[in-house]
């Protein structure tokens, strides 16, 4: 017989986002939604952020080495 593994799961983020909506729904804190809903978007925005930034080395490297010309 074979022991089956799950490793899904919600995540930090996830139970971040849960606690804080509900806080907020229940009047605990007042920050804006666009705070509350941090967990969600924020990951993203830095990955993307990282992405940029690594583009952006890449290419400077590139053009000072002549290789994208």
């Amino acid at each position: 017989m074979r022991t089956q593994v799950n490793l899904g799961g919600i995540g930090f983020s996830g139970l971040l986002a849960i606690l804080f909506i509900g806080l907020k729904l229940g009047g605990v804190i007042t920050w804006s939604w666009w705070w509350v809903l941090s967990p969600i978007w924020l990951p993203m925005v830095i990955v993307i952020g990282i992405f940029a930034i690594v583009a952006i080395i890449a290419e400077l490297i590139g053009v000072i080495y002549g290789i994208f010309d």
